[in-house]
This record gives C-alpha cells, sequence and structure tokens, in this order.
C-alpha cells in the first residue's frame, strides 16, 4: 500500500496564504506525476494543478496566478502555495502521485482548507 502523507492546510483569511505539501514514498523511482484535487461536499471534483518531474505544471484556471506548485524530484515531494486565497478555495484537498507508465495513482489523505471572508 503506498501511502502520501500530506501537511499544511487549516484556516486562512481571504487575501492570505496557505501552503500544502505532499510527500510521496522515495522508493517511486518511475517517471510520474504529482499534484492536488480539491472537492467540495456536493460538488465535482477538481484538479488543482499537477507537476512532472521535468518541473512542467499545469494549474486550473480558477487558481492562475494565484497558486504555484514545485516539487524536489530527489525526495519526491510537492508543494502547493496559495496565495490570495478566496472563500471559493474552501475545499478538501488531496495530492497524488501518479505512475506515468501504469496510470495509477495514488493517494494522500486529504487536507482541509478554509478560507474565510
Amino acid at each position: 500500500q503506498v501511502q502520501l502523507v500530506e501537511s499544511g492546510g487549516g484556516l486562512a483569511q481571504a487575501g492570505g496564504s496557505l501552503t500544502l505539501s505532499c510527500a510521496a514514498p522515495e522508493s517511486i523511482v518511475d517517471d510520474n506525476v504529482l499534484g492536488w484535487y480539491r472537492q467540495v461536499p456536493g460538488k465535482q471534483r477538481e484538479s488543482v494543478a499537477f507537476i512532472t518531474r521535468d518541473q512542467r505544471s499545469v494549474l486550473a484556471d480558477s487558481v492562475k496566478g494565484r497558486f504555484t506548485i514545485s516539487r524536489d524530484n530527489g525526495k519526491n515531494t510537492a508543494t502547493l502555495q496559495m496565495n490570495s486565497l478566496k472563500p471559493d478555495d474552501t475545499a478538501i484537498y488531496s495530492c497524488y502521485i501518479e505512475i506515468k507508465r501504469t496510470g495509477v495513482r495514488y493517494w494522500g489523505q486529504g487536507t482541509q482548507v478554509t478560507v474565510s471572508s
């Protein structure tokens, strides 16, 4: 069982910042993608951002210009820096690693992000 460990999140005021971190097992050496989804109860899950091993990143239109994603390939970790937060960013954020060769995804436990107005 592959388990990712997430940290960060919590409560922020609108306009504030939070940082999410995600650590995948260093034993995963296959080419992979690290990223985050977010989910609000009753709404469709949304892909927030992902980044490849060669540092190519894709962010959702809703977070472009406010969020950045980075990764450390040596440690198989990723960071989601969330700035200029809005109440609409309130959700459970879950990180994942996707093994390109197999398409299999492994997930973190999810972390709550709450932005107050």
